[in-house]
């Protein structure tokens, strides 16, 4: 924490009552995305430890400044004209450089509300120290008389401190080996109790992932990372039941510290699965284990709400890791595999999540060398899936890895113009595949030039990106003035290979960005003018065409005699004497 971000307690518990007091839920929500985007890109403290200046990337880049003595006081450059996304993004970023838990300011306006019903002192509610709104609820709790009438958690809690422990279900090395993983999980529900307390933060994850990991004895390390995937699966589906308790509830709206603690457990299963598996094939005693865990991960992706995400992730990991072709894997597994996937559309109906459904099955066809196949089921069911380019990375992936360029290219022609609705940054991966392949296969260029092209104007970025990396000087300039796109927007750097290897590109470029400044007849377009006609000036020299550079600009300040405000500007700009 660096010395110039530090808030005392007092400060601390001003802050959070003025977040509550000052931002709905819906912007601080919006907000905390910002902020773990990290979209909170430059941020400064004033020296007089008062207002937070920051910029703010949202759709475009934001200047924000928090008046930390005043909420209401705060500016930012958006046209919401209140407590905005960008100010609760800042204030967050902010606190954290203060060592303050971002938890409480996500959970300041629950924790206010929670505190005016139970009639107590707004301070205690929000005090940053006991964590947001795990402190708030402990204060309810402990404060609320037990004639009001205990919720239901509370009384399992007390239950819990209560009732006298008897002696914890284990497993040993033998009954791991002989039991099949359900009854595993019966063991680990036993373990935990009948008294049902829902997970909702990383450190009850992590006491009870602990607790589990100690029913077991030292084990053979492929017995070993079959228990710990387990184990992270239970905690995990306990995690999940409480937000997805049937098909019309969306699992998105989900708590601050669920949603760190969900994302963690997936991240251990992902690390977990990352690692080889420590057997080779059917001949294993633990082959009917991995078998169990792959129909474990299927049954629960394929009825996932599709705002969860979880355990379809962790299916696509397990076939991609450990049993991929390189690992475990076989064309009978695949086979099999996608049967079983395939008889699941008639089993479960309407219930079917079919975007994971139809991944899998395209990524077993993958294996199976049945690209055909796999390329029509997306490009029958992309568009209603709203097939993302993350979605398509990991089938992409497996062919770089194994060095398929040939096939790579022809996924990448063929899937491209299905990314509907994506650019930029979205694209960006799908970009990079294309840049992979062209290196590897340079034969493989026109058909990246051609579908790039069918793809505009999404794949703008990745497309300027190519020309610049191949070095299509001439198309990328035209790109730019047939987009209309100014020349003071794009980077210094973008442009100093042009600069340097075909400049007199620039020329009409610039001169096509002047004429659109003079058209806006205020001062700020005669500035930018002046910009541009100031690095016309550099490239007619760099060019040794200084007679053509005199004769435009005295008929450029003859042809606008009558503006004075942009003869004001020449003059400062050193165009006019």
């Amino acid at each position: 924490m660096e010395m110039d971000y530090m808030l005392d307690d007092s400060a601390w518990r001003q802050l959070l009552e003025g977040v509550a007091a000052r931002f709905d839920e819906l912007t601080i929500i919006r907000g905390f995305q910002l902020y773990k985007q990290g979209r909170v890109e430059e941020l400064a403290l004033r020296d007089d430890g008062l207002h937070v200046d920051a910029r703010v990337k949202d759709n475009r880049m934001y200047d924000v400044i928090v008046d930390l003595d005043d909420l209401a006081a705060s500016e930012c450059a958006c046209s919401a004209n209140r407590a905005c996304t960008h100010m609760a993004a800042t204030l967050m970023r902010y606190a954290e450089l203060c060592g303050r838990p971002i938890q409480a300011l996500a959970n300041a306006r629950s924790a206010l509300k929670r505190a005016a019903a139970a009639g107590k002192p707004s301070a205690a509610a929000l005090d940053g120290k006991r964590g947001g709104v795990r402190a708030g609820s402990e204060v309810a709790a402990t404060e609320v008389p037990s004639s009001a009438g205990n919720t239901g958690e509370d009384e399992n809690r007390s239950a819990l401190s209560s009732a006298p422990r008897s002696i914890l279900p284990t497993l040993t090395e033998a009954e791991l080996t002989e039991l099949p993983v359900a009854k595993w999980h019966e063991r680990f529900q036993e373990r935990r109790g009948m008294v049902h307390l829902h997970i909702r933060t990383k450190q009850e994850a992590s006491e009870l992932l602990a607790d589990l990991q100690a029913m077991r004895p030292v084990l053979p390390w492929a017995l070993e990372q079959l228990f710990t995937l387990h184990a992270l699966l239970f905690v995990l589906e306990k995690m999940v039941k409480p937000a997805q308790p049937d098909r019309h509830q969306s699992g998105l709206f989900k708590g601050y510290h669920t949603q760190l603690a969900l994302e963690g457990l997936i991240g251990q299963a992902r690390s977990l699965l990352e690692d080889k598996l420590a057997l080779a094939d059917d001949s294993s005693a633990y082959w009917g284990h991995l078998m169990e865990t792959a129909d474990f991960l299927r049954e629960r992706m394929l009825i996932e709400d599709k705002t969860l995400g979880c355990f379809s992730a962790l299916y696509a990991t397990l076939w991609l890791r450990w049993l991929s072709p390189g690992s475990s894997g076989s064309a009978v597994l695949y086979k099999k595999e996608l049967r079983q996937l395939q008889a699941a559309e008639s089993e479960l109906g309407p219930s079917l999540s079919r975007l994971p459904w139809t991944l899998a099955q395209c990524m077993l066809l993958l294996y199976l060398d049945r690209d055909e196949e796999a390329r029509a089921m997306l490009a029958r069911d992309g568009s209603k899936l709203m097939l993302k380019p993350e979605h398509l990375t990991p089938l992409l992936g497996v062919l770089e890895r194994t060095e398929q360029w040939v096939r790579l290219c022809g996924w990448l022609a063929e899937t491209g113009p299905l990314l509907v609705g994506f650019s930029g940054e979205e694209l960006a991966p799908y970009g990079d595949f294309w840049a992979v392949v062209v290196t590897q296969m340079p034969e493989a260029e026109p058909v990246m030039w051609r579908t790039l092209q069918e793809m505009l104007p999404l794949s703008r970025t990745v497309y300027e990106d190519a020309l610049a990396a191949h070095g299509r000087w001439n198309r990328w300039i035209d790109l730019q003035m047939c987009m209309g796109q100014d020349p003071l927007s794009i980077r210094v750097t973008a442009l100093k290979p042009i600069e340097k290897e075909a400049p007199e590109l620039l020329l009409p470029f610039y001169h096509q960005a002047v004429e659109r400044y003079l058209l806006q007849k205020n001062r700020e377009g005669y500035k930018a003018a002046i910009n541009l006609l100031n690095r016309l000036a550099k490239l007619y020299a760099q060019l040794k065409k200084d007679e053509r550079w005199e004769q435009f600009i005295s008929a450029f300040v003859s042809r606008n005699s009558r503006q004075r405000a942009l003869q004001e500007e020449l003059r400062k700009g050193g165009l006019l004497s």
